[in-house]
């Protein structure tokens, strides 16, 4: 079972999202060079605005997970310093050598060598852990505990995790999301079931370089500019995509087998479902805030749920709109080149089952007649009413 996420957003001058020369990111697609914004832009702003909106607990994608969680909580609770850093620092070589990254921590500061995504219960457990080998006595019958806790872990993370109690999203909402990468230590690894696609205008490339200039509040009978610079800004209509795998998305969730996800508890995965499609229509992906105010939301918003392969309509899109026709509305050309595209593909391949709900600014039109537009939540409703049935 899949969900599909397809939406179009239309942005005045910004600059959404830059490469390492600070210029606009952009693709070429069909011939023709379109701006972009990245998979992992869209998802960094889409985490950060969810975690205000859900009470499941979160993660911490951080070099400073054991430095500024776990020791920060063991001091405060009244551990010495020294016996947490000694402490931590046993558990956390360990536990990163189950993944496979034996010299993956600086021993005076705790902090890693790579981002490790790690979720609050998990913060949690190492904190207990560690609190308990302290209770041991002394400092080798503490470090004597924390080895005889990870080898009845059989030198697996998440089997650890497992004895402890913890279940899945032990990573986070997050890690239940977008999934961890555990170098190695296959089965602490969380797959993504949540797949972004890049974002690209639907049309031509169209930027300029805006030139500006600091003037010196100070600076008196003195002419000139005290600072001088430029950025490139760029507008359009982008089209994004989202795939969901519901399945995985559930097992992540509740650590049953993936098999087994229609007969498992759904509120969570519902109102993450629920959360992420606002956030795909409604977080701006936005750098430059001050000097662009780049908010806007989208205009159209088609949901598909269904059992068969997901499949992208950037294709509706190879060849790019041309928003210069006469009399012509660029949003309503890409809204239409889309519901073409999507008619097309029906042809071809029949009816493949798919339900389609669609959310649609009233000012557009939505030329597939099978499908009626309706309110954003209302679409959403009976998307995930197909997919878990009646609350």
């Amino acid at each position: 079972m899949f969900l599909q996420i397809h939406f179009l957003t239309s942005y005045h001058a910004s600059l959404l999202n830059r490469d390492d020369a600070g210029l606009a990111k952009r693709i070429n697609f069909g011939g023709s060079p379109r701006l972009r914004v990245s998979s992992q832009c869209q998802k960094r702003h889409w985490r950060e605005w969810m975690l205000d909106q859900t009470a499941l607990p979160r993660g911490f994608r951080t070099r400073h997970f054991f430095d500024r969680i776990v020791k920060r909580r063991l001091v405060t609770e009244g551990m010495d310093e020294r016996v947490a850093h000694d402490l931590i620092l046993r558990l956390s070589e360990q536990l990163l050598a189950t993944a496979g990254e034996k010299t993956a921590l600086d021993q005076e500061t705790l902090v890693m060598k790579q981002p490790v995504l790690f979720g609050k219960p998990e913060a949690d457990y190492f904190v207990h852990l560690i609190q308990e080998a302290a209770d041991q006595g002394d400092s080798e019958a503490a470090k004597t505990h924390i080895d005889e806790q990870m080898k009845q872990g059989k030198k697996n993370f998440r089997i650890l995790l497992e004895q402890a109690g913890l279940t899945n999203p032990a990573a986070g909402f997050e890690g239940a999301l977008f999934g961890r990468f555990v170098t190695s230590d296959i089965l602490a690894r969380v797959d993504a079931p949540v797949h972004v696609a890049h974002a690209f205008t639907t049309h031509g490339l169209d930027t300029e370089v805006d030139f500006f200039t600091v003037v010196d509040d100070l600076a008196g009978d003195e002419t000139g500019a005290a600072h001088a610079n430029d950025m490139e800004l760029g507008g359009g209509i982008f089209y994004g995509y989202v795939a969901v795998d519901v399945p995985l998305l559930v097992s992540n969730l509740t650590g049953c087998e993936r098999r087994e996800w229609a007969q498992q508890e759904s509120d969570d995965a519902r109102d993450l479902l629920n959360l992420l499609i606002h956030a795909t229509a409604q977080v701006t992906p936005g750098a430059k805030l001050g000097a662009t105010a780049p908010y806007a939301k989208a205009e159209c918003v088609v949901l598909e749920v269904g059992d068969t392969q997901p499949r992208s309509l950037a294709n509706a899109f190879l060849h790019p709109i041309d928003g210069r026709r006469k009399g012509a509305h660029p949003m309503g050309l890409s809204i239409e080149a889309m519901a073409e595209y999507m008619g097309a593909l029906d042809e071809m391949y029949g009816d493949d089952g798919e339900r389609r709900f669609v959310s649609l600014a009233p000012i557009h039109h939505w030329s597939r007649e099978s499908e009626v537009a309706t309110p954003l939540q209302v679409a959403i409703d009976q998307s995930l009413e197909a997919i878990f049935g009646e609350r």
